[in-house]
């Protein structure tokens, strides 16, 4: 009996003992999970706060970047603005002065154009006078060839009538030219009594004391009614001095020969260098 309580005393000793360590544990538990949970909650404030600091500083950063980018971007925009700016004053003041010296260009063209126009208006002005002048002139000397051709008719008529004017030589020359050129001429007269044309043939000659030298003349022969005018030129032949030139004349049955001294081809002063830059044979009356 003894043993038994002392066994349930035992027992109920170790459940009381259990008991309280159960309680024990509990409330160390709940001690510790306190102490627990409030450094946890330290701990996490810790790094909300931490975070809130990296956070905020992470916004400051930002905005001292975008500040700064704003800032250089502006001093850029303002430099790169100003240099366009400044280029284009440049550029103006070139375009200005380029068209301040064209537009005095344009001026001074102008000022040449309106004088050129006014002179060329004075030279048309003094040309159509001379054209009239010479329109006038013209209808003049046709008048007057007319008048002097009817009046050759007459006077043909006339000489006619009268047994006609017998061959004859009215004027004759014979000049020197360059490169030992010479250049002759005639004026032969010659009416018929029937007043028909007759086949004039002349024939030059340069004579000297041992030799002489034909003349080729260009055409051979002339239809003569009245005057006719024989002209040309020849080449002296190479070492030939000449001390007189015959002109012989043959036409309507009639003959006529004239000697003449080498002194109509005497040189003369001022002669042209070359041909080439003599004028075409003068067909006027020769002059006795």
């Amino acid at each position: 009996m003894h043993v038994k309580l002392e066994r349930r005393f035992f027992l109920k000793s170790s459940r009381l003992s259990c008991q309280d360590s159960v309680l024990y544990g509990l409330a160390c538990k709940t001690h510790s999970d306190k102490n627990s949970n409030g450094f946890m909650s330290d701990i996490g404030s810790t790094q909300r706060g931490a975070s809130t600091l990296v956070l905020a500083l992470f916004v400051v950063v930002i905005l001292v970047t975008a500040v700064a980018g704003l800032l250089f971007g502006h001093k850029l925009g303002y430099q790169r603005g100003f240099h366009s700016m400044e280029t284009q004053a440049q550029q103006a003041i070139i375009d200005g002065t380029e068209a301040t010296k064209a537009l005095e260009d344009l001026r001074l063209s102008n000022k040449i154009a309106t004088n050129q126009a006014a002179t060329a208006k004075q030279e048309l002005a003094i040309s159509l006078a001379n054209l009239k002048e010479l329109r006038e002139n013209q209808q003049s000397l046709t008048v007057e060839n007319r008048q002097v051709s009817q009046l050759n008719e007459i006077y043909a008529d006339v000489i006619a009538e009268k047994g006609g004017m017998p061959l004859q030589i009215l004027g004759a020359k014979i000049e020197p030219l360059p490169e030992n050129a010479f250049e002759y001429g005639f004026d032969i007269g010659m009416l018929s009594s029937d007043g028909q044309a007759k086949r004039l043939q002349p024939t030059l000659t340069l004579l000297n004391n041992d030799d002489l030298v034909e003349v080729p003349l260009d055409p051979a022969s002339y239809a003569i009614e009245g005057i006719v005018r024989i002209r040309g030129r020849f080449m002296m032949p190479s070492g030939f001095k000449p001390l007189q030139a015959k002109l012989s004349l043959q036409a309507g049955g009639q003959t006529v020969e004239q000697l003449y001294d080498w002194k109509l081809g005497d040189k003369v002063d001022n002669m042209l260098p070359s041909l080439l830059d003599l004028p075409e044979v003068d067909e006027s009356p020769i002059v006795p």
